[in-house]
């Protein structure tokens, strides 16, 4: 048995979309260890006396919503009164004893592949603000973090798969590191195979940025970064930018990454090779 709870903010107003892109970002946990999921209970925090019930309906059905499409039950939660909207999930699901993933097993010799693109968090602040289009939001950027990270586990567990998270708050450098911490490895990625977001760059350009940047890149500076490219401060920006329900960050040898990519398009899911493992002090270099 493998357990999990998560829970977020609202990142967009619209409730469905909110309770969608929660349960997902709470059900990827499991995925994330090689794991299905089973059941789900839901974590609420409402203020009902500011907000109509039919918000929390929304919210409660968009969860269930993907719940099911998970192929997992719903089996019932826990709801309190508080001042701002907060909705996850509590999961729990199963995986064999001898084929858990975890964020510790990376090797020399593996390549590193991402399955979702990066810069959610600043275009989420960038549309509270004005600057981004809550309509490009809804078309390209939702759908992809409401999707499951499903198929991108199944394909990889095909494969010597040796390391595994997704990628979240921290940021793809902060979780990149997480990896290499607990591997005892280096981590090498390379800035111009990274997938972001159509805007992420501008926004940061434009001044946009999220309240979690400044503490990722002081996560990440408790090792060496070496920087072997240069960056404007805006793409560096993105290295730090705090996900929701991101992508799968997978770890495998490098002469099976080419044949999972075909895999994982082949069944509609945009995995990229963004970088590598190598052997030495445990440390990022940005290519």
């Amino acid at each position: 048995m493998i357990n999990t709870v998560d829970f977020i903010t609202p990142p967009v107003d619209d409730p469905y979309w909110f309770g969608q892109v929660s349960a997902a970002n709470s059900i990827s946990d499991i995925y994330s260890m090689g794991g299905r999921p089973l059941t789900a209970l839901n974590v609420v925090m409402f203020p009902s006396g500011h907000l109509d019930m039919g918000v929390l309906r929304e919210i409660l059905r968009g969860g269930n919503d993907k719940v099911i499409e998970a192929g997992a039950c719903l089996v019932g939660g826990h709801t309190v009164d508080d001042n701002e909207p907060k909705y996850g999930l509590c999961v729990n699901g199963v995986v064999h004893p001898k084929r858990i993933i975890t964020n510790t097993g990376a090797k020399p010799g593996d390549a590193l592949i991402l399955t979702k693109p990066l810069g959610s968090g600043v275009l989420f602040n960038a549309v509270r603000s004005g600057k981004f289009s809550l309509r490009e939001l809804e078309t390209s950027v939702l759908p992809v973090l409401a999707s499951l990270n499903d198929v991108g586990i199944e394909k990889a567990l095909n494969y010597d798969l040796h390391a595994c998270t997704d990628v979240t708050g921290f940021g793809i450098l902060g979780h990149a590191l997480e990896m290499a911490e607990g591997s005892g490895v280096h981590v090498r990625i390379d800035f111009h195979s990274l997938p972001f977001y159509s805007g992420a760059r501008d926004m940061y350009k434009k001044g946009e940025s999220t309240g979690s940047n400044k503490a990722n890149r002081a996560l990440v500076a408790k090792y060496p970064l070496l920087m072997e490219c240069t960056l404007e401060q805006a793409e560096q920006e993105l290295l730090y930018d705090p996900q929701t329900s991101g992508g799968l960050l997978l770890s495998l040898p490098a002469i099976q990454a080419g044949q999972l990519l075909d895999d994982l398009y082949s069944s509609g899911v945009q995995g990229e090779k963004i970088g590598e493992i190598v052997a030495g002090d445990v440390g990022i270099t940005v290519l």
